[in-house]
């Protein structure tokens, strides 16, 4: 009996890993689409409320003042194009590494930066949420 058990476990891990993935990556997408749309609500179930957003500049928001940020203007995302991610999930852990070209606006400033960005990932019971991000500029 306990082999029958162990085989099924061992069947059922890799679509659990392939879920959780999916769910991972879905999140991401959410969440850049909440950044470029300004959806409060959606931001606010995705941040988890220890979040710590660092800029490449190494300017670090909580997650009010990520909300605010965005509600008031000081920040404005117009594209976020994500290539060459990679993810690592360890139980409820999850890091996000890729580059990223990312068109916005700062205090009513334009511009274009290409990052390289990573992000952890916390799985909670409200579902998957960012915990931190960090990003570093490069040229193209």
């Amino acid at each position: 009996m306990q082999r029958i058990l162990f085989i099924l476990l061992i069947g059922f891990t890799p679509i659990f890993s392939f879920a959780q993935s999916s769910f991972l990556k879905e999140a991401a997408a959410k969440f850049n689409k909440a950044l470029i749309t300004k959806d409060t609500f959606l931001l606010k179930q995705l941040l988890h409320k220890h979040v710590t957003y660092g800029h490449s500049n190494g300017w670090v928001e909580t997650k009010a003042e990520v909300i605010k940020d965005l509600v008031n203007g000081k920040l404005s995302y117009f594209k976020i194009d994500s290539k060459d991610v990679q993810w690592t999930v360890i139980n409820n852990v999850a890091t996000m590494r890729n580059t990223s070209n990312i068109s916005f606006e700062l205090e009513g400033k334009p511009g274009e930066l290409h990052l390289h960005v990573v992000q952890v990932w916390l799985k909670t019971n409200k579902g998957w949420q960012l915990l931190t991000r960090q990003s570093t500029k490069f040229e193209k």
